[in-house]
């Protein structure tokens, strides 16, 4: 059985723009690009481009040697040894240098600075292929030709075992299990890296998450960012994450949207979503209404702790918050509330009218936002119920959502709402 025999490992920025040179030692061009030829999990390098705007390759097994101001052919470079360009082959450089990749270590979107490529040997057959992309910064400045300033840095490879077929020459790279990794990442880090993207290739992303996780990290954007990513995005798949996000942000989203936009995609929601939806959109900006949501846990004031933990656990899933439960008549009338301590500390047979505290703390949906901040900071408070002129309840506003309003900073916020809230649950 013939042996693989390692010729020589290349850089492709390292022999881009060498002269190559035939048998007679006259130049016939440069190495301009080379072309590959996905088959099976690993490409293999099928042609030298060898000069501007002809569509012929010089077939890698003519190549002889590479040294190190020049490549070698075997022969003299006549037009019968060169062949046309297939349809199934793209060019290296055109098509995978600077293509944006996702590196899940750092989660974080990075560009294919260089190639590395390996020349083997098997019997009498030659082949060149593709080992790994560099996305580090040595492998960038290789590139510019000063890598000599950056020896000590190490090389950031991902090895081509790892990247997916290319399905078409425009696509992003793509790891295989991405999808898989993705779905784990923080909604936070996974909203980064779709910033990071190029605008083209973001709605194109997201579409191919699980919607649940698509609006946790739709949820983390920026404004302007989360309207773009809609404007190219489907109609219907944008109308499916829509239905995942909390109502108050869907209503604060499609409010920033051409109203016949708007519209087409509630049309396009489950009739209950748009209607919460549709129901907030109506209340001003800056006032409590326009910061609620309809995400949260009411119960029945007859039923045990035993059976509101129950309850609880079906739930919970759906609820912005369950640090404090809101006890409702049948008609939606508040009429008290408890928090999840109070709940788990009491007796399980206890009804939860004996638990509830019928001291209330609400806001209307027409109070300012302001007055929402001083309440919920008066009385060192984690969410506020909003409710109309007759106590029924409407909504919530939550601690974050008031931070949000009082520090716009998404990171800053983030940062002070997670010690705020962790404080406020120990005590």
């Amino acid at each position: 059985m013939d042996k693989v025999r390692v010729l020589g490992e290349y850089f492709f920025s390292q022999i881009r723009r060498k002269p190559i040179r035939d048998q007679r030692g006259q130049q016939v061009g440069e190495l301009r690009d080379l072309a590959i030829r996905w088959e099976g999990e690993t490409p293999r390098v099928t042609g030298i481009k060898y000069a501007k705007g002809v569509p012929r390759l010089i077939p890698i097994e003519q190549l002889a040697r590479i040294n190190d101001d020049h490549l070698s052919l075997r022969g003299e470079m006549t037009e019968d040894i060169t062949v046309p360009t297939q349809p199934d082959e793209i060019y290296m450089g055109k098509w995978i240098m600077d293509k944006q990749i996702i590196d899940l270590k750092g989660s974080k979107v990075v560009r294919v600075n260089d190639i590395k490529l390996v020349w083997l040997q098997k019997g009498l057959q030659r082949y060149i292929v593709p080992t790994a992309v560099d996305i580090g910064l040595r492998g960038l400045a290789r590139r510019l030709g000063v890598e000599f300033l950056f020896r000590r840095l190490e090389n950031h490879f991902v090895w081509w075992e790892f990247i997916q077929h290319l399905e078409e020459k425009t696509a992003n790279l793509r790891l295989r299990g991405e999808k898989q990794q993705l779905d784990q990442l923080h909604p936070a880090d996974l909203a980064e890296i779709i910033e990071d993207l190029d605008y083209k290739k973001r709605a194109d992303f997201i579409e191919d998450l699980d919607v649940e996780v698509a609006a946790e990290a739709f949820a983390e954007m920026e404004l302007d960012t989360q309207i773009e990513i809609l404007e190219h995005m489907d109609s219907q798949q944008a109308s499916d994450l829509l239905e995942e996000m909390a109502p108050d942000e869907a209503a604060d989203l499609l409010g920033e949207l051409p109203e016949e936009k708007s519209e087409k995609l509630l049309n396009l929601m489950e009739p209950d979503e748009a209607q919460e939806v549709r129901e907030l959109m109506i209340y001003e900006e800056g006032t409590a209404g326009a910061l609620m949501t309809t995400e949260y846990i009411a119960l029945s004031p007859v039923i045990t702790a035993a059976e509101a933990i129950r309850q609880l656990r079906t739930l919970a899933a759906e609820a912005e918050t369950i640090y404090y439960l809101y006890i409702v008549k049948e008609d939606e009338t508040l009429i008290g509330v408890m928090s999840l301590r109070d709940l788990i500390m009491g007796e399980p047979e206890t009804k939860l009218e004996d638990l509830m505290q019928t001291r209330i703390f609400s806001v209307s949906p027409e109070d300012s936002d302001r007055e929402v901040a001083d309440i919920v900071n008066k009385y060192n408070l984690l969410a506020i119920p909003v409710v109309d002129d007759d106590m029924k309840m409407l909504g919530i506003i939550t601690v974050d959502d008031v931070l949000e309003m009082l520090i716009p900073d998404r990171g800053s916020l983030e940062t002070f709402a997670n010690l705020f809230v962790s404080k406020r649950a120990m005590k």
